[in-house]
Parts: C-alpha cells; sequence; structure tokens
C-alpha cells in the first residue's frame, strides 16, 4: 500500500526532497522553545521532543536526542557528514555531529525548520482526551523520588492517557508540597498513572517503573533525599500486588538489591498544579531519572 504523504511546497521539496538545506538563522523553529513534538512535514511522524532541542547558535534547531526509532542516518556521498532522514519516509531532515560537547549528550541534531512541523503539548493533550473519552481507564500508582521525572517518563508509554503528581501514604488530609517536604506527613511523591488497559496492562507499567530510576537507593532518588523521596507501588488489588513481587525477584535475581516498597493504595492528593506536567512547561528534562533496561 502506498504510503499518504503530505503536499510540499517548491521549497520543501528543495529542502526535504533535493536534500537542500534553508538558509541559516530563517528557520521558523531556530530559537523555538514551546513545550512539544516536533514531526516530519512530509508524513507527520513525531521526530523529536522539545525537552531535547537546545540553542546551539549555529542557525539551525539542534537536539541532542531523537524519538526512538524515528531517524535514519546515512553517510554522505563525500563520507564527511552523516545526513539524518525521517525513517518513515526518507525525507531529509539535516545532518548529525558528535564531539561538540554542546550538551550532556554530546550530539547535535541540525535539522531544517522546513522539514518540521511543531505539535504543542495542549494540542496533543486535547487530542488524547477526544479520542480517548469514552473508554474507560484504569490507574497505578507509584512513587520513585520526584514526581516531575516519573511523570514525565511515564507519560510516554503509549496506552497512557494522563500522569498525574500528587501525595500518597501520609496521615494528613491535603497535604501541601511545603509540608511534604518538612518529613512530617508521612507522604511519598507519587504520580497516578491513568491507562487504557486494552492499549498497555499494569505489569508493563511496573516494568517501565523500575527502569526509570534506582529501586535500589534507601534514602531517596538520585540527589532528592528524604523518606517523601522513597521508591514504592501501591497496589490496588492482589494481583497488582503479585505482579509487582514477581518484578522484585526478578531483579533481585539479576543482582538488584531492590529496596521498593509495596503498599496498599491510599488516598490519592492531587499535588499543586505548579507541579504538574512541570518539565513539558519548562522544557528541561529530568534531573535523576532516565530509562536503563533492567528486564
Amino acid at each position: 500500500m502506498t504510503q499518504k504523504l503530505n503536499p510540499l511546497s517548491p521549497e520543501e521539496k528543495r529542502v526535504i526532497i533535493d536534500k537542500g538545506t534553508e538558509r541559516p538563522f530563517t528557520g521558523k523553529y531556530n530559537e523555538f522553545s514551546e513545550g512539544g513534538i516536533y514531526t516530519c512535514k512530509q508524513c507527520d511522524a513525531p521526530l523529536y521532543r522539545s525537552e531535547d532541542k537546545f540553542i546551539s547558535h549555529c542557525g539551525w534547531p539542534s537536539f541532542d536526542d531523537e524519538i526512538s526509532g524515528a531517524i535514519r542516518r546515512e553517510v554522505d556521498a563525500d563520507g564527511r557528514r552523516t545526513e539524518i532522514l525521517c525513517a518513515n519516509c526518507g525525507g531529509h531532515l539535516g545532518h548529525v555531529f558528535s564531539g561538540e560537547g554542546l550538551t550532556e549528550k554530546n550530539i547535535r541534531h541540525c535539522v531544517n525548520s522546513i522539514s518540521m512541523n511543531f505539535v504543542s503539548s495542549d494540542e496533543i493533550d486535547a487530542n488524547n482526551k477526544n479520542s480517548n473519552n469514552d473508554k474507560p481507564t484504569n490507574s497505578a500508582y507509584f512513587a520513585g523520588g520526584c514526581f516531575w521525572g516519573v511523570e514525565h517518563l511515564m507519560q510516554q508509554q503509549a496506552g497512557v492517557v494522563s500522569a498525574v503528581s500528587g501525595y500518597m501514604g501520609g496521615q494528613t488530609d491535603n497535604p501541601t508540597y511545603e509540608q511534604v517536604c518538612s518529613k512530617t506527613t508521612g507522604h511519598l511523591e507519587v504520580v497516578e498513572i491513568n491507562y487504557h488497559s486494552d492499549e498497555v496492562d499494569f505489569e508493563t507499567l511496573a516494568k517501565l517503573f523500575f527502569e526509570i530510576h534506582d529501586p535500589t537507593q534507601t534514602d531517596g532518588q538520585g540527589p532528592d533525599k528524604g523518606s517523601q523521596y522513597l521508591s514504592a507501588i501501591f497496589y490496588n488489588n492482589n494481583d497488582e500486588k503479585q505482579i509487582s513481587e514477581k518484578l522484585i525477584d526478578i531483579l533481585r535475581t539479576k543482582g538488584y538489591d531492590v529496596a521498593t516498597q509495596l503498599l496498599p493504595v491510599d488516598t490519592f492528593w492531587k499535588a499543586e498544579d505548579y507541579h504538574q506536567d512541570y518539565y513539558q512547561k519548562n522544557g528541561h528534562s529530568p534531573y535523576c531519572h532516565r530509562y536503563e533496561a533492567k528486564f
């Protein structure tokens, strides 16, 4: 079946099809910093996330990471540079460079603005709500340190409708962030994951949870120390508890001294609005959470 592609203007064809380059400092996304997703102009495939974009002052949009599987690399005919193309349709995006030391990842995807479209976080949320309004959702609750990072990485999983930062496990009703940070309420920073069970199951979410934080840390998570940052799964039922126990056993056989607590679900208190979608709003990347395959 022939793939349906978007119509292109002559200038877009010059860059995307004929592998041209737009003039530096003229592209609309060069110093653009809104939160969202960059997609292929020709086929709409997602390419880059806003949190991986940085200002390089080279004249073109720069990213130090890509959405997994979105980019294809080909060495130029002269062997001097590496071209990057949309893995879905083969449209020319630009070139990729390494070893420049501009970010910790030490990679720069130099991309023509004209090769991309942009979809804001608000548009993505609205589309998800419209398409999923009639489908029932389940909820899962994970504590893995600062809820900003857990929320950010969990909400990228297919089938997740929303990830909400909040508090659970303490004795104070409707706690504030300041109260929780005082370590007097007994709450943990928890993320409520609302998901469609016909698209993703609890075990997949629990595996991802273990793979985006350090479940062996006993005093917090990364540089964040304190009881509110401990690792825990709050289970809704015995099935979730058994799945969590199974995954912990697997990790222990692999040498991980898992400290994650398994606790029954308690009242979930939603955190203040400024904590919700923190990294999307600020265009930053998690400072103590990253994905590491463990299973």
